[in-house]
């Protein structure tokens, strides 16, 4: 693994990321990665949720500069045994930003460390695989989970299809995708915004509330 590679993923929105990845390509404004997500909320059998387990997708422009310098014994082709240290180190770095997931039941939940957590990489794109398990499991008829960055440096999309699942849940229970507040012209806006009034203190520093994907769980 290359120093690049590693230092790319130890800071994945903090600004060694910004200038890597401006530095291969045109010079553009927020956000800088992009990913697709989709989420699944785990219930134990007694229809307590115990977790949330996410496969995320990465942009191809973020997965190529990850991998690069990679050695693999099929060039190419990675396992996840040749990618488990830029998982790891992606988690490590994530954990300062609450792993951009917010599970609350009548208050903010409290994750573990996540487990279970690999990279693969199929059709020129990474995935991140990982489950975050609740420090103490929770019975609730409606939960929301939000996955989103405040600042906006990653742009989290969910797909039209299947982006939640509820595994194991209690019969009747459903899971609901509100729409973001932010749309295609707020995006465009976003993008031609100075890179400066995204600093702490800035005009933008929030604005990947507008972007927040919420997803609502309600039984019966």
């Amino acid at each position: 693994m290359t120093p690049i590679a590693l230092r790319m993923m130890r800071g994945l929105s903090g600004l060694l990321v910004a200038a890597l990845l401006l530095g291969v390509g045109e010079v553009r404004a927020h956000p800088h990665v992009w990913i697709t997500a989709t989420s699944e909320v785990l219930y134990a059998p007694d229809g307590s949720v115990t977790g949330v387990r996410h496969a995320w997708t990465f942009d191809d422009t973020f997965s190529a500069q990850a991998v690069q310098g990679l050695e693999a014994k099929t060039k190419g082709t990675y396992s996840r045994e040749e990618l488990a240290p830029l998982a790891r180190t992606n988690l490590e770095s994530m954990k300062a930003h609450a792993y951009y997931t917010f599970l609350k039941v009548n208050g903010k939940l409290a994750f573990e460390y996540p487990v279970d957590y690999f990279f693969d990489y199929k059709g020129e794109h990474l995935t991140l695989h990982f489950t975050l398990p609740l420090k103490a499991p929770v019975k609730s008829k409606s939960l929301s989970l939000e996955i989103v960055d405040r600042s906006f440096f990653v742009d989290f999309r969910m797909p039209e299809k299947d982006p939640v699942k509820l595994v194991d849940a209690p019969a009747g229970c459903r899971a609901f995708v509100r729409p973001p507040m932010g749309n295609v012209g707020d995006r465009k806006m976003v993008q031609a915004a100075s890179e400066d009034s995204f600093k702490e203190g800035g005009a933008n520093v929030t604005v990947g509330l507008l972007f927040d994907n919420k997803i609502s769980v309600e039984c019966p």
